[in-house]
């Protein structure tokens, strides 16, 4: 049994929908930039971000202007964590520093530390993404990691302190850029906006005859270990990450914004008992398979209103 049929008809019935409201939240952190060259990159990125966020009825502050930053972050994910439904974004935009003891990121007043932001995330309940492109990145995955939880970071590990791209190729991605869109479903997920900024983060190298100083990091299954955008263009098996990431964008298609999150919710993880089903196939007689694949695909036409 094919899913065009699927998609076919709720594309017809969305024309007939109205858009609805999403309940998500966008927080952008810009650090310290140093010199001026970073500091003109990172505005970039913010401009990027909040145009993207603001183009599509998205709530979102930015944090970045003194040395009360610190607090005032500190102050967000609090009041972040007084909502239980919806998602939440956490963009990190700046420098990362690691000394072998700690992971800090750089802010104009006081710096925060990974476990600082490990303890004020940690009251979060709604689904929690949080992007940190910068450099040693990859010291505040392990603290963050959870269930419900989408971590991106532009480095492998802590001890990779140099200035990185990855971030300047993934803002734009994230933000719509349909060269990123590897289904061509007219939306950019995170797992195609981090795959296509590593890509282009790696040509930069390449076309610079440089050795590489960042490989970016995508986790989302809560296990704490992520996984490098390599392993996603390979006809790998058992690939533990990703999943969720796929499913998730900060731009949605007009088809996508017929939903409401609650119906989005539902398609989800429909969709994942779909994949889950796929693996169990060569467990399964050839009627049962077909059963529980009919049943699926029945709820799904039920989330879009086809009968």
């Amino acid at each position: 049994m094919a899913y065009g049929w699927l998609l076919s008809l709720y594309l017809f019935s969305a024309c007939f929908a109205s858009e609805a409201q999403r309940d998500v939240e966008v927080l952008i952190v810009t650090g310290a930039p140093g010199e001026e060259e970073y500091a003109k990159k990172f505005e970039k990125q913010v401009t990027t971000w909040k145009a993207a966020c603001e183009n599509s009825g998205i709530a979102v502050q930015v944090i970045g202007k003194d040395v009360h930053d610190a607090e005032a972050l500190e102050a967000a994910l609090k009041k972040a964590a007084t909502k239980s439904a919806g998602q939440f974004w956490m963009v990190l935009i700046g420098h990362g520093t690691f000394d072998n003891r700690e992971v800090k990121f750089n802010l104009r007043g006081p710096d925060v530390t990974a476990k600082q932001f490990a303890t004020w995330c940690q009251p979060i309940q709604r689904e929690l993404i949080f992007i940190d492109g910068g450099s040693s990145s990859a010291g505040f995955l392990q603290p963050l990691s959870g269930k419900n939880r989408i971590i991106v970071t532009g480095t492998k590990s802590a001890d990779e302190v140099y200035y990185t791209r990855f971030g300047e190729f993934f803002a734009p991605a994230i933000a719509g850029d349909l060269a990123a869109d590897l289904d061509q479903d007219k939306q950019v997920s995170i797992l195609e906006a981090f795959r296509h900024a590593s890509k282009l983060a790696a040509e930069f190298y390449e076309k610079e005859e440089r050795i590489s100083t960042e490989h970016a990091l995508l986790e989302d299954n809560g296990d704490g270990v992520g996984t490098r955008s390599e392993v996603f263009s390979k006809e790998a098996k058992d690939i533990k990450d990703g999943a969720r990431a796929g499913q998730v964008a900060l731009v949605l298609s007009e088809e996508e914004l017929k939903l409401t999150d609650a119906q989005r919710a539902k398609r989800d993880e429909l969709e994942r008992k779909l994949e889950t089903l796929k693996t169990k196939r060569v467990e399964m007689n050839e009627e049962s398979y077909y059963a529980e694949l009919e049943a699926l695909l029945r709820q799904l036409a039920d989330v879009y209103g086809i009968e």
